[in-house]
């Protein structure tokens, strides 16, 4: 029987962007509460004002960035009037480098390489807006890498406090953070607390039927009818939510994809999918990672390596191993051990018998865990 195979020029997908990363859908679902209470936040600044400051706080792949990136396009659509812009933290995290973010936004072009001080760059974003009677909105995402650089203070005091030196320059923050411990307001001191005073918008993770709804309306939007069964669509559901991380999904579906297009096949079978896990599982491990503090990582790295010796690791046994490395009480080490739960890093469960003993299990493969902490 002759298979149906591709042609060399046809391909699976309607829109292969559909499935990057950073790819903002026109159907962003399950979110109107906080893009709506976002919306909020943004609205003085529409009209000239201020822009309320805001957190927004959720594990990574739950929609964060997206939404706020939404609503800065939307408002770039809308009016000239307000400035939004957006900083990634993980690569521009000290004061100088977000300021020159800011002056390029403003002025299309970065301050001069050398020979320029931030308050030369400072300066000149404020007269740019004082010029031209704009409200900036800036999005620091990510922005517990400013704590882990001791920057946070240093960058929020600058812009809150921009006014006090420019009279009428409006600057409002919003504030994304991926690591579910950090308590920004505590983390802040009280001259930056005085005028940040955000409110809090918590993006909880997606439940298994927002997962397969979401990844189902990018499967519309992204490959052809029939490319995809139901049946391999609950699959790519059930694997996604291993991490609870939508982009694992969305990776999983690419990915899946382009194996059976590489075969010259017209649909997704199992074995694409399963080949296709074996790589896209590890963008929610290596996301996680890069958010954790260094002691984190030292006692993942000590977790991972008693993993690879086999064997069942009572949390007792894993403290006791950690603190030849550092120095860590019983609580501390504890917190950390349920953030890892709750980032989906480790799984932590009861071993029933003379007293509940908790148990510690690595949920990836203990090398992936060590060359990602190396990286």
């Amino acid at each position: 029987m002759k298979k149906n195979l591709l042609m060399w020029e046809e391909t699976l997908f309607q829109d292969m962007e559909v499935f990057e990363i950073d790819h903002i859908p026109e159907q962003f679902s399950f979110r109107d509460t906080q893009m709506q209470e976002l919306a909020f936040q943004l609205r003085p600044g529409m009209r000239g004002g201020r822009p309320l400051n805001t957190i927004c706080r959720g594990l990574p792949g739950t929609g964060k960035t997206t939404a706020v990136r939404k609503l800065f396009g939307d408002i770039e659509e809308a009016t000239k009037k307000m400035v939004p812009i957006y900083i990634n933290c993980q690569i521009d995290n000290t004061k100088f480098a977000i300021f020159s973010q800011i002056y390029r936004k403003l002025s299309g072009h970065l301050p001069p390489a050398s020979g320029t001080s931030f308050k030369q760059v400072f300066d000149a974003v404020c007269r740019l807006l004082e010029k031209e009677g704009r409200v900036l909105v800036v999005c620091l995402d990510d922005a517990n890498y400013l704590l882990y650089e001791n920057e946070i203070n240093k960058v929020l005091y600058t812009l809150l406090r921009a006014h006090e030196s420019y009279p009428g320059t409006r600057i409002g923050v919003i504030t994304v953070i991926s690591d579910m411990t950090v308590d920004l307001m505590s983390e802040v001191d009280s001259r930056v607390a005085s005028v940040f005073r955000p409110t809090d918008i918590y993006f909880p993770p997606y439940d298994e039927e927002e997962i397969h709804e979401i990844l189902s309306q990018r499967v519309r939007q992204g490959l052809y009818p029939g490319v995809l069964s139901d049946a391999m669509l609950d699959l790519v559901t059930e694997q996604t939510m291993k991490s609870a991380d939508l982009r694992v999904g969305i990776d999983l579906l690419k990915r899946a994809a382009l194996n059976a297009e590489n075969d010259a096949r017209r649909s997704v079978e199992m074995d694409d999918i399963c080949r296709a896990y074996e790589v896209s599982k590890y963008l929610h491990l290596a996301a996680s990672v890069r958010t954790l503090k260094d002691e984190e990582k030292v006692l993942l790295r000590t977790i991972a390596e008693r993993s690879q010796a086999g064997g069942e690791m009572t949390a007792g046994e894993v403290h006791e191993a950690a603190k030849e490395t550092m120095k860590i009480g019983y609580t501390r080490y504890y917190e950390m051990v349920k953030k890892f739960d709750a980032m989906r890093l480790v799984n932590l469960h009861y071993r029933e018998g003379r007293g509940r003993t908790r148990v510690i299990t690595l949920r990836y493969d203990p090398a992936r865990v060590i060359a990602e902490l190396a990286r």
